[in-house]
């Protein structure tokens, strides 16, 4: 079994080999959208234990149904209007003669999820665009994200991640790699918009501390002594409404799988987000996973399986972190950023 891993040169979820990742925002809405996007179709599944999801195209992922392959997987904030990212993205596709082939006819598939980011900025300004409702911007913001995609992209406030909250801190989105001894590659983008917070009690140090490589979110460690109140359950007690909060995240490897073995990647990642926010998979929450496979290496015996789940948890936890760590100030801001609260 494989389990000494590394973080991969950019530290990024592009450091599984034939992915990129466009980033496009709204500053004026504080919300937007990132795009993964493959260079070639790739086999993916997703794992869903939120209570209050918001989705597009997901059914298609389960082992059972017949579509193995996507094309793209967008995350976007939003709410339910963001669920029109994908489409920017599946026209965008269209136009380079990608998608499922059905006789002459190519249909892009792109499954995405979505964050409540909606209390941010001029959805609740108090002169509104009035015509923000009816022409919102996502499917824009979703073709431009995915015009931008590239190896290298910005983590923090940026994408999905740009009006993302937690209880006591600005989300944002994070990324992270590990490169396993076996040479096998896993990595996470994620965008934390959690009811709960992915710091310990009031301080600076994060839960995802036992699985930080190479000081990537400060290099704290855990508190000593441990607050006593830690395990106090604070949240984003005055929003608490379904769909209001979600982290949403993909874990990408180079190992070749198939869509069930896609699906337990999905569902052992989970546990990251389980080490990094307390508490998560609440029923305000949306948490979702999707897991994809590149392809590009064997999967060299089943019980590797097991080690690229628990690199893919360990990965999500980094990511998590680095998104909130990260993230940036901006105007009207409601919450501080790591930065402000605790310094450089």
């Amino acid at each position: 079994m494989i389990t000494a891993m590394r973080p991969g040169p950019r530290n990024l979820i592009t450091d599984v080999e034939g992915l990129t990742v466009g980033n496009a925002s709204d500053p004026r809405l504080k919300s937007g959208v990132s795009v993964v996007l493959p260079d070639e179709p790739v086999v993916a599944s997703v794992a869903i234990h939120g209570g209050a999801p918001g989705t597009r195209e997901i059914a298609l992922l389960e082992p059972e149904q017949t579509v193995s392959h996507v094309d793209a997987l967008v995350l976007s904030g939003g709410s339910a209007f963001g669920l029109d990212a994908a489409a920017g993205v599946q026209s965008r596709l269209a136009e380079m003669g990608r998608g499922y082939a059905v006789g002459p006819v190519r249909v892009p598939i792109v499954p995405a999820a979505i964050l409540f980011d909606l209390l941010n900025g001029s959805a609740v300004e108090t002169e509104p665009d009035a015509s923000w409702n009816a022409s919102a911007p996502y499917r824009d913001l979703g073709r431009a994200a995915c015009e931008l995609a590239a190896p290298d992209f910005a983590i923090g406030t940026e994408g999905a991640g740009t009006g993302a909250t937690t209880a006591n801190l600005k989300g944002g989105l994070g990324s992270a790699s590990a490169v396993l001894a076996n040479g096998a590659t896993v990595g996470a983008l994620v965008a934390v918009n959690a009811l709960g917070r992915v710091t310990i009690g009031d301080g600076p140090h994060f839960w995802a501390a036992p699985f930080e490589q190479d000081g990537e979110f400060g290099a704290l460690g855990m508190p000593a002594p441990f607050p006593a109140d830690a395990m106090a359950v604070r949240t984003k007690a005055d929003t608490l409404k379904s769909g209001a909060n979600t982290t949403i995240a993909v874990i990408a490897t180079d190992v070749s799988l198939t869509k069930s073995e896609a699906k337990r990647l999905a569902v052992m990642a989970h546990d990251g987000m389980a080490r990094a926010i307390w508490p998560a998979h609440t029923p305000f929450d949306g948490d979702l996973v999707f897991a994809l496979s590149t392809g590009k290496r064997p999967l060299e015996s089943p019980a590797d399986l097991l080690a690229l789940g628990a690199a893919a948890a360990a990965t999500l936890a980094r990511a998590i972190a680095r998104g909130v760590f990260e993230a940036q100030k901006a105007e009207g801001d409601r919450v501080p950023t790591w930065t402000e609260r605790f310094g450089g």
